[in-house]
C-alpha cells in the first residue's frame, strides 16, 4: 500500500491514514486482502484495541463482535464494517470521558 505525504497533513488526515494502514496491516494475511477474516479480526482486536475491549481473547466475545460488524453476513469484515467499529468505540470513549469528567464542562455564571 502506498503511503501518503504526512509532511503537511492535518491531525485528522494523519488519523485517517493510520486507520487505513492499521486495517491493511491485518487484512489479507489469509484470504482476501481487502477484508478481515475471523482470525485476522481477533488478532487486530487483541493487539490494537485490547485496552478498550478488555478480553478480546474470549472466543464468544470475538464471535459477537464479528456478528455485529459483518453486516452483509459474508463471514468477513470489510473496511466499511471496520470503520463502523472504530467509530462506535470512539463515540463510547467520548461519552465515557464526558460522563466521568463533569468538572471539565463549562458552567455559566448567574448574575
Amino acid at each position: 500500500m502506498s503511503t501518503f505525504n504526512t509532511e503537511n497533513a492535518s491531525t485528522l488526515e494523519n488519523a485517517m491514514q493510520l486507520m487505513i494502514q492499521t486495517f491493511h496491516k491485518y487484512s489479507g494475511n489469509e484470504g482476501d486482502k481487502y477484508t478481515l477474516s475471523k482470525a485476522e479480526l481477533k488478532e487486530m482486536l487483541t493487539t490494537e484495541l485490547g485496552n478498550y475491549l478488555g478480553n478480546a481473547q474470549d472466543k464468544d466475545a470475538v464471535e459477537k463482535v464479528m456478528g455485529d460488524l459483518d453486516s452483509n453476513n459474508d463471514g468477513e469484515v470489510d473496511f466499511t464494517e471496520f470503520i463502523i467499529l472504530v467509530g462506535a468505540l470512539t463515540v463510547a470513549c467520548n461519552d465515557f470521558f464526558q460522563e466521568y469528567h463533569p468538572d471539565d464542562k463549562k458552567t455559566t455564571k448567574t448574575e
